[in-house]
């Protein structure tokens, strides 16, 4: 294979890679991987669509703002942050939930990170990012779809921050309205309760409030099966199974009040005393609950039967969870009667998300694998096999000359000096062959070393002389040592080589990013901008 089509083939592997990564993969949801519970259920699609409503659940997409990250506010960093975290949540929205038809549209809090802690520009700037992610404003061609919200700790505060960012609520309920209320979809009741407030101060306005809202509802007569829409989850107890779906650590329960005690400064679940009262004030089949930001269902015991929760997962790939979701429910068109048939009035389906970390890391990896095979490829008009066999030649070659090296410096131990002393008086060495065995050992003045002789022989010669022989030597040991000729020749021609290969590499690369680059820039902004 040539360069030229080697560069090709790189070409076409990065446009189908980008095409999945920023596009196909959102599609799986819709193309089968995930659908309503009722239809799964129910040979008859178009029968079963009529008995069910569905509704699409999602939560804690924390738009990060500059309490998210130790940056600078407006810097180049936290907007990057901010765009990708806010494209593949609108990715998720229009071509994973859309595609499915969803009848209502339930969000279960969380929806700015710093929300309490943001300046009135701040926060309406988060609003603005939230309506055009999710396609929220009346103008959309979704603005049918009635939308249902939860207010979250991270939109309000805990009770601690109510009192000192009273505001904080104030624009929360202008803009999404009551944090206490109830509503029908088909013949489902669902309830919705603000979280945040029920564990705090009992003497307070907005915990009253809460505990009004619930005993209010207590008290009316249960037409329908109800369902709890709670942001924190109800009490579970410590390391309890979350069944299968799953992907972090178990969350145990924490909970932090004030000095007095009086209210809440954080908490991973509704007290147990406050779980109870709900299950036995309301009588839900059903508990939805946020804030945990990954997949979990387990089994509450009421007064009145068992109860379930799901706890949905962050639609968002940046709240420490690589596996982001939603999840799909179904409920009934239709009036139950008995226990079990309400139960089988709401019917529920996880489904999850692309994991965009494990994209990115596989951009990386082909990056790498990119760059590697430029580099190490062969020339044009060279095969693959010749150029490995260059490559092994060239290694014998240096080998040989190492052992060839070692060899002579073995046969140096088989040689005699002989010591001359010149005109001036000055001793000399001259290395001589050994010709013949050294047999004699008892001749006076002759030392041995090995087979190494030092003989002193008093001659006389000209300095003329001594010089000639060592210039001869040295001349000799330049002519019969291969590796001062071949490293330098072979140095000289490996950094010609890397010099032409990185030259070659780096315009291959931009030939591969001039094609891929647009497409992937067409990719990110074919989502962002309005439909």
């Amino acid at each position: 294979m040539k360069q030229a089509e080697l560069t090709g083939l790189l070409c076409v592997i990065w446009a189908v890679t980008l095409l999945y990564g920023e596009m196909v993969a959102f599609w799986r949801p819709s193309l089968g991987s995930c659908s309503w519970p009722h239809q799964s259920n129910n040979a008859s699609s178009s029968i079963a669509d009529r008995d069910y409503v569905k509704v699409a659940v999602l939560t804690d997409p924390q738009l990060m703002d500059r309490t998210s990250l130790p940056l600078p506010p407006k810097s180049l960093a936290l907007e990057l942050a901010q765009f990708f975290a806010d494209l593949f949540m609108r990715r998720a929205f229009h071509q994973s939930v859309l595609p499915l038809q969803p009848d209502v549209i339930f969000f279960l809090g969380d929806y700015f990170d710093g929300g309490p802690y943001l300046s009135d520009e701040e926060w309406k700037e988060s609003l603005s990012r939230l309506k055009h992610i999710f396609s929220l404003s009346a103008h959309e061609r979704y603005s049918n779809i009635p939308v249902y919200y939860l207010s979250g700790n991270h939109d309000i505060g805990y009770g601690i921050l109510h009192s000192r960012r009273a505001e904080a609520i104030k624009r929360y309920e202008k803009e999404f309205g009551s944090r206490n209320y109830r509503f029908a979809v088909g013949k489902v009741e669902f309830i919705a309760i603000d979280a945040q407030t029920i564990d705090g101060n009992p003497q307070g306005i907005l915990t009253s409030s809460t505990h009004d809202f619930i005993k209010n509802v207590s008290m009316d007569v249960q037409a329908y099966p109800r369902v709890l829409l709670t942001h924190i989850p109800l009490y579970r107890r410590d390391w309890t199974d979350c069944g299968p779906n799953r992907n972090s650590e178990i969350v145990n329960q924490r909970i932090l009040r004030s000095a007095d005690g009086q209210e809440v400064v954080y908490q991973n679940y509704i007290t147990e005393e406050s779980s109870k009262y709900l299950l036995d004030s309301i009588q839900p089949v059903l508990v939805l609950s946020g804030h945990d930001h990954d997949q979990c269902h387990v089994i509450h015991e009421s007064k009145y039967g068992p109860v379930g929760e799901y706890t949905v997962g962050t639609v968002s790939w940046q709240q420490g969870n690589l596996y982001p979701s939603f999840m799909l429910v179904s409920t009934s068109n239709f009036v139950t009667s008995t226990a079990s048939n309400a139960e089988e009035a709401i019917l529920t389906q996880p489904c999850f998300l692309p994991m965009q970390t494990h994209i990115y890391i596989w951009y990386l990896s082909l990056f790498a694998l990119t760059l590697l095979a430029l580099l190490l490829w062969p020339s044009s008009g060279v095969s693959v096999g010749h150029h490995f066999s260059d490559l092994m030649g060239l290694g014998k070659q240096l080998i040989s000359s190492i052992r060839s090296r070692t060899k002579e410096k073995n046969e140096d131990l088989n040689c005699e000096y002989e010591m001359i002393w010149d005109a001036e008086g000055s001793m000399h060495l001259v290395k001589k062959a050994l010709s013949t065995p050294i047999a004699r050992t008892s001749e006076k003045n002759l030392v041995e070393r090995g087979t190494a002789v030092m003989r002193p022989t008093a001659r006389k010669n000209s300095s003329q002389e001594i010089e000639v022989t060592v210039n001869a030597d040295t001349d000799t040991d330049a002519v019969f040592d291969p590796m001062a000729k071949l490293l330098p020749r072979a140095s000289r021609s490996w950094t010609k080589r890397v010099i032409k290969r990185l030259v070659r590499t780096f315009r291959m690369v931009i030939i591969i990013a001039a094609v891929n680059v647009p497409l992937y820039v067409m990719l990110l902004f074919k989502d962002w901008i309005d439909q």
